[in-house]
Order: C-alpha cells, then sequence, then structure tokens
C-alpha cells in the first residue's frame, strides 16, 4: 500500500507501512518483564525527568533534573512505537551520548542527504541482495570479465 495514504498504518514512511493488525500482535506478544520494565522507565521518567526535546519520528528526550554537572547527567529516549536504537536521527544520537552539550536544533538539511530510516534487517522490508536465499538464492552469472587466478607452477 501507499504509506501515505494507508489509514491502517501504524509506522508509515515513504517506503513502507506496517498495518495495525501486525502492530498490535507484536505487542500483545511482549512478556512481563519487558512491560514491566517499560512501566519502570515511564515512571523514572515522570519522578527524575526533564523534556529536552523530541525528534521527528516522535521519540522524546530527557535529562536528569537535578544534575548537578555535565557528567553527572544521565541522557535517555523514550521511543514512540517499537524500542529500536536506530530510530535515533545522527542529530539526536550525538546529543544522548554527550558528544554534544547542547540538545539540537532544527538539523540543516541539504539537498542530497536521505532521510533517516530504522534498521531494517530482520523485517520484510530488509534489503536482500541478488542471490540471497531468501531472495531466491540465485544470482546472475559471472561475465567474462572474470578470470580466475591460477597459482604459478615452481
Amino acid at each position: 500500500t501507499n504509506p501515505k495514504s494507508c489509514k491502517r498504518c501504524v509506522i508509515a514512511l515513504d517506503i513502507f507501512c506496517v498495518p495495525y493488525y501486525e502492530w498490535i500482535v507484536s505487542k500483545l506478544l511482549i512478556d512481563s518483564t519487558y512491560a514491566m520494565a517499560t512501566l519502570v522507565t515511564r515512571l523514572f521518567t515522570k519522578l527524575h525527568g526533564e523534556k529536552v526535546g523530541e525528534d521527528t519520528f516522535g521519540n522524546i528526550y530527557y535529562r536528569s533534573k537535578r544534575a548537578k554537572d555535565i557528567k553527572t547527567e544521565r541522557r535517555w529516549v523514550v521511543y514512540k512505537g517499537i524500542e529500536d536504537g536506530s530510530k535515533v536521527p545522527a542529530e539526536w544520537h550525538g546529543w544522548i551520548h554527550k558528544t554534544n552539550d547542547n540538545p539540537p536544533s532544527e538539523p540543516q538539511r541539504y539537498p542530497w542527504q536521505k532521510p533517516h530510516l530504522p534498521n531494517l534487517t530482520g523485517t520484510p522490508y530488509a534489503y536482500l541482495p541478488d542471490g540471497h536465499l531468501l531472495n531466491g538464492g540465485k544470482r546472475a552469472k559471472a561475465t567474462g570479465d572474470y578470470e580466475s587466478w591460477i597459482p604459478p607452477t615452481a
């Protein structure tokens, strides 16, 4: 389906969409440990977190309220949707790892830059080159430009 016009999508990007039924099934399969960790993180965020900003994916970034200096400051992200570290754009990655002291403002985009995409490995939308086992397992035969190496005889 076209991600921009799809009404059933939870995650809609320019290249794919995840229908609601796939998303709800994955959420129902979450074990209680994961649910408890999410609950504890949200409680910790409510008590100790100060909202710093939000990225284009809807992820919200926080830092500790009572940090004495930059060295003792804790920084974290609460993901929108499925938690995946590859959903953090480059500008926020620098801030969350304390490479940058200040949170990013609106990033300057050049015409040659592509929008950030999360890692699609392990999903039905992952890149499968020609010859990959999940893509038929056949690749084009080598053309006449390949010549195998033969070791010189002594």
